[in-house]
């Protein structure tokens, strides 16, 4: 007569402490991520000129730090509309309201603080623009010693 074994009582909590180490790291990697930043489709050294399909939605801003809205690209000698940090929302969401998918860029002298090209963009994202992107001068050269 084979003997019978006694059944086991006790819970195997190992896999659940393994489980739960896994999500706690996986948390503590991506909760700053989630929490701090703007985020900014930046264009490489090689990007390409931007289309004429859509005339963007486009911010400058000055040397003296004064901030313009223009809808299209700034003509030579053509500001556009001059705004506030404080009006700039109000003006960007009646423009991205009537046209959402419209893309926007700020264009930022390079004398301008980082951190007000920065409160400009986060402005802009607060008024409902799906991304921000910057716009620069095209590169001369990107040979070292060169002027670009």
């Amino acid at each position: 007569m084979a003997t019978r074994r006694k059944p086991m009582s006790e819970i195997n909590v190992v896999p659940y402490i393994d489980v739960m180490l896994v999500l706690l790291v996986i948390f503590m990697v991506t909760a700053p991520l989630t929490t701090q930043g703007v985020e900014v489709d930046l264009p490489s050294a090689d990007s390409e000129p931007l289309s004429n399909e859509e005339e963007p939605l486009v911010v400058t801003i000055n040397a003296d730090g004064e901030i313009f809205v223009n809808t299209g690209m700034p003509r030579p000698g053509a500001e556009g509309t001059r705004a506030t940090i404080y009006s700039l929302r109000d003006q960007a969401e009646r423009i991205l309201g009537v046209r959402p998918e419209l893309p926007v860029y700020v264009r930022g002298d390079k004398v301008v603080a980082y951190g007000e090209v920065i409160r400009v963009m986060s402005v802009l994202q607060r008024a409902g623009a799906a991304s921000v992107g910057l716009i620069t001068d095209p590169v001369e050269s990107l040979e070292p010693g060169g002027n670009g």
